[in-house]
């Protein structure tokens, strides 16, 4: 047989795959009681945006990553799935493919919701019908344009090449922070820094005079680090420098934002003498990891673990221990980053220091054991389920799949059921037949979203969309809010008020 031949019998087979699997999806989801052809609203759409409802982005990346593009297709246009038809759309485009890209999206745009207008306008934009896009979302007249919609729509005419209206459209809403901060966002690389850096001047001048009027309400509170920003973009660093140097002197500034503006500006140009000058003192808190940083990032790694054991050694300080500690774990020295941070194992949540260092190493499980092992791991402040948790995820990683669930059982998760949990495990350990037939047996909502995950590594794309429960499901198993006694002012009458 020819190559040719063989070519049109694969495409063959491949249409009789799709076909088969439609059908699939279709007796599945009537067996789970799920429509196969559901009413599509803008309230189930903006449900689904606010609460990640239906297919969640992880779940729909997890369908394409398997090659399952026909499949969310067909999900959107189903079960009106929307991040399934943003999936979708998005690995369309990157094909070039926008055609069947702007047909995936329009039943979501005829429902009205402005979300789903905004992405067929990106979808014009990419396809090179610039003006279509435009006049799809252009804002009505200057009153009653959001602020929102007016940055969203200079953003769209800079993509479009139309940067100059899109300047002239931001100028007359700049009455604070955001706008300006829009403004030079979507002039980078514009040729247009020199107008920008006039527009913003006269704000700079006047949050530079603020501090010493007390006036810290400012609402140009930034425009000295973007007066900079754009100095250093039009290669005019040492102006940069100097200016913002001479606010930081003379405490000219208002945020601490405008602080380590200016240290990243120094790290970026290597200035070290004036950021080691910085980053002593009051402001150690604040720069000295952005100067161990810039050592780093200039090959001087040793020099800067050495400043951050140093001013351990001075000032106890959590974070200096979460820098560290981070810092060796990412070069491999797990034993040294534990040695740094088991002082914080105990605590308090906001500075406690094992959770950062558990995270990195949750698909690296014999080095998360050791992590857990360690004397210094030890339940507290009624989160021990977390401790008990990542040491049965390490224990299942490693196969050593009854431990992880005996350390389960005997430390139950107070928030979610122990059948799925124990499922979990069973899937980090490989069982993925144990682990799908726990889930199908507890049959509830949250089960039903674990088992997607499931059917899909076992290659049973379509039968996982089948069971996933739908958007109308999701909503009606969502509690509902018990209502609340007001006051005649409107405030709650009971706790928390």
């Amino acid at each position: 047989m020819d190559l040719t031949h063989q070519l049109e019998d694969r495409e063959q087979d491949l249409d009789a795959a799709r076909s088969a699997n439609r059908g699939l999806i279709t007796r599945l989801s009537m067996s789970v009681g799920a429509s196969t052809l559901s009413y599509m609203s803008m309230d189930d759409l903006v449900w689904q945006a606010s609460n990640f409802g239906g297919l969640p982005p992880r779940r729909v990346d997890l369908l394409l990553e398997h090659g399952h593009l026909d499949l969310a297709i067909q999900a959107a246009a189903e079960r009106s799935e929307w991040f399934c038809a943003k999936g979708a759309v998005e690995e369309l485009c990157r094909t070039g493919k926008f055609a069947q890209a702007l047909k995936v999206m329009e039943p979501f745009v005829v429902t009205g919701w402005p979300t789903a207008v905004w992405a067929k306008e990106d979808i014009l934009l990419r396809a090179g019908r610039p003006q279509e896009g435009l006049d799809l979302v252009r804002p009505e007249e200057a009153g009653r344009t959001s602020k929102s919609e007016c940055h969203d729509f200079a953003e769209l005419l800079v993509r479009a090449g139309r940067v100059d209206e899109a300047i002239e459209m931001l100028v007359p809403h700049i009455d604070g922070w955001w706008t300006l901060s829009v403004l030079v966002e979507i002039t980078t690389g514009q040729e247009r820094d020199e107008q920008v850096l006039e527009l913003i001047a006269p704000h700079a001048v006047s949050a530079r005079q603020a501090r010493g009027e007390s006036r810290w309400n400012h609402p140009f509170s930034n425009a000295q680090e973007l007066q900079a920003q754009v100095l250093e973009r039009a290669g005019r660093v040492d102006e940069a420098i100097r200016v913002l140097g001479h606010d930081i002197a003379g405490d000219h500034y208002l945020t601490q934002n405008t602080l380590t503006a200016y240290a990243r500006l120094l790290a970026r140009h290597g200035r070290f003498d004036e950021l080691r000058e910085l980053a002593t003192g009051q402001n150690a808190h604040t720069i000295l990891d952005i100067y161990a940083g810039a050592l780093r990032d200039h090959g001087r790694a040793k020099e800067a673990e050495t400043v951050m054991r140093d001013a351990i050694a001075a000032d106890d300080w959590v974070g200096y221990r979460a820098w560290l500690s981070s810092v060796l774990l990412r070069d491999g020295r797990l034993d040294d980053a534990i040695g740094v941070a088991a002082p914080g194992f105990g605590w308090s949540d906001c500075s406690n220091l094992l959770a950062p260092l558990v995270c990195p190493l949750l698909d690296r499980p014999e080095e998360l054991l050791h992590l857990m092992e360690h004397p210094s791991v030890v339940p507290h402040y009624d989160h021990e389920e977390f401790q008990h948790w990542w040491r049965a995820f390490a224990l299942a990683g490693l196969s050593r799949v009854d431990e992880a669930i005996a350390v389960a059982e005997a430390h139950p998760d107070p928030w979610t059921d122990l059948r799925i949990v124990k499922a979990g495990l069973l899937r980090t350990a490989g069982h993925l037949d144990a682990a799908a037939a726990e889930l199908r047996a507890l049959g509830t909502i949250k089960a039903r979203e674990e088992l997607f995950e499931v059917l899909i590594s076992q290659g049973q794309a379509a039968e996982a969309i089948a069971v996933h429960p739908t958007v109308a499901e999701q909503r009606a198993a969502k509690p509902k809010p018990k209502p609340v006694l007001l006051s005649e002012g409107g405030y709650s009458l009971e706790p928390p008020f």
